[in-house]
């Protein structure tokens, strides 16, 4: 049996949960998340507890029931404190505003690089090289971060570019010249 599948999910108060057909809905202080999971899987409410359960032990059922599991884990824990990811700026040159809700960057290139948040998702701007992405679903904050992260990746010989905090770059020595 799926170990991450097994374990409960505790519903904080002021969390309500809703189930139409395998529709979930989680709405939260932080806000209000939706998702249709697989059919077959089993999702009940106990005692201020979500469980997830599979209707069989064949290869798809094993499959999504700790993937469940862990989706409906993070709905919850999105709409009660949230999710963010921190990028850093490396490089002479490279800065992060914040202009209103938009995100302007200077990357090197002849133009800023101006960002318009999506829906459910809010820039912050601590400093100058760092940026803080935050929103309530873990897969849009991820997605938006890995897309400002695109626009200029950490390349391995200077070590300059966009990467995620803690992220270590892997540098390679440059090239030498005769003699």
């Amino acid at each position: 049996m799926s170990r991450i599948g097994r374990k409960v999910i505790a519903l904080p108060a002021g969390v309500e949960y809703t189930n139409n057909a395998n529709v979930i809905t989680v709405k939260g202080p932080k806000g209000t998340l939706t998702r249709e999971f697989h059919k077959d899987m089993i999702i009940k409410q106990e005692e201020g507890s979500l469980v997830v359960e599979r209707p069989t032990d064949n290869k798809l059922h094993r499959s999504l029931h700790g993937t469940t599991r862990s989706v409906l884990n993070n709905m919850v824990e999105g709409v009660t404190k949230g999710f963010e990811k921190n990028l850093e700026l490396v490089g002479v040159g490279y800065r992060a505003a914040k202009s209103g809700t938009k995100l302007t960057l200077s990357l090197g290139f002849s133009h800023p690089v101006e960002i318009e948040p999506e829906a459910g998702i809010e820039f912050d701007v601590p400093a100058q090289t760092k940026v803080v992405i935050k929103g309530i679903n873990k897969e849009q904050v991820g997605q938006v971060a890995a897309k400002i992260r695109s626009l200029r990746e950490p390349e391995p010989y200077k070590g300059k570019g966009i990467k995620y905090e803690g992220e270590v770059i892997r540098r390679k020595v440059g090239k030498t010249g005769k003699k």
